[in-house]
């Protein structure tokens, strides 16, 4: 009789949903496999700035993991993984105990890096976890200030400006007048540019964008220090907001740092080409959590998407004894960004156009995606 193997996925992240997905539609015998994720639905992040602006339901663009565990006979575990305690060889758990596995996988995603900025820890709400982040802006919607209220989106990038120009379109209203606002919504990036990594005709495109929606831009001074009352940029200039937003591109999570595992300069695990752990083979990474140690590519949820046929490929592979397969990202993507009203911009190297149609376009995309996940019957 076989030894039944325990196969571990910490995290319900974009790349271990099409794990679950295709060991589900291909069953592999004597294989056990747990998915560890403290929430019970995981967001797709390509339509987190539609949920925000008000055009998606939450049940839109959340994926049930119990439901998705069914599918593929896993076991669904909700808690949070602090360690990799043994060597590697198993998950310490928040509420207590661990679980043992011959293979982990690590799709935990990251956090805004707000620890070095001083009070940023006490201020404002981060995007992710992005149910904190939503039941934080019903809570406002419900209780609407009495004078035009200062929101601030700290960061540039894709992610930033597309929160903070649905943050525009939801919280006034669609039909709200830029130059009357109840809510008066700003970025702030230490970055010289928006959208870094992307061409200038998006860049003119978005600046625009944002200027004729009364969104105010400051850039090129980090953000020092967050208080009650506003911000404090490196310069000593002064920036008022009645609520902060954190937006400031990916951080790992703490325990990684004495996880034993070999990791960047930022803490996030290298792996090679086939996304396994450079330093412990048991252990392969995908998503924010992982940087490919021959070629880094953006945090950026096209990757994690694309990561996860391979992933779950080679999980496989390893699981069977077989040679692992190799998977080079693109290097170059499509961005689709969505503008607040059903309006988006698309981005590819230097060319670049938007209208309503690249937005039902973006719609179709995201929403094709969720279907692959949605209404799975279990085996």
């Amino acid at each position: 009789m076989k030894r039944v193997r325990r196969l571990l996925l910490a995290g319900g992240g974009h790349a271990h949903v099409e794990v679950l997905r295709r060991f589900g539609l291909q069953p592999e015998p004597d294989v056990e496999i747990v998915l560890v994720s403290p929430a019970p639905a995981t967001p797709y992040s390509g339509m987190l700035p539609g949920l925000v602006a008000g055009h998606y339901l939450h049940a839109d663009c959340h994926i049930d993991l119990p439901a998705l565990c069914r599918f593929a006979s896993a076991r669904f575990v909700q808690d949070a993984v602090t360690g990799l305690p043994d060597a590697c060889r198993s998950v310490s758990l928040e509420a207590g105990g661990s679980l043992e596995a011959d293979l982990i996988s690590l799709d935990v995603g990251s956090t805004p890096p707000r620890s070095r900025i001083t009070g940023a820890d006490r201020v404002g709400t981060g995007v992710k976890p992005v149910d904190a982040f939503l039941a934080e802006l019903e809570r406002r919607l419900s209780d609407p200030p009495a004078e035009p209220a200062r929101v601030l989106v700290v960061g540039g990038g894709a992610g930033g400006v597309e929160i903070a120009l649905a943050l525009r379109h939801r919280l006034d209203g669609a039909d709200a007048s830029p130059a009357s606002p109840q809510w008066q919504v700003g970025i702030a990036s230490g970055g010289p540019v928006l959208l870094p990594g992307h061409g200038q005709p998006v860049r003119r495109r978005i600046a625009a964008l944002l200027d004729r929606r009364g969104l105010s831009v400051r850039l090129g001074v980090p953000v020092a220090a967050a208080d009650a009352g506003g911000l404090w940029l490196a310069d000593g200039t002064r920036l008022e907001a009645d609520w902060v937003v954190w937006a400031t591109g990916a951080a790992p999570p703490a325990w990684l740092g004495s996880a034993g595992l070999a990791l960047d300069a930022s803490g996030f695990v290298l792996v090679d080409a086939c996304l396994r752990s450079v330093s412990h083979p048991a252990v392969f990474a995908a998503g924010d959590v992982a940087t490919l140690a021959e070629r880094a590519h953006p945090k950026s949820g096209v990757y994690a998407v694309r990561q996860g046929p391979p992933l779950a490929a080679n999980l496989r592979r390893a699981l069977t004894g077989q040679p692992l397969l190799t998977w080079q990202p693109q290097r170059r993507t499509l961005a689709l960004l969505a503008t607040g009203p059903r309006h988006a911009v698309a981005s590819w190297g230097p060319l670049s156009v938007a209208g309503a149609w690249v937005w039902h376009w973006k719609d179709r995309i995201d929403r094709g995606f969720m279907r692959r996940y949605q209404g799975l019957a279990a085996r």
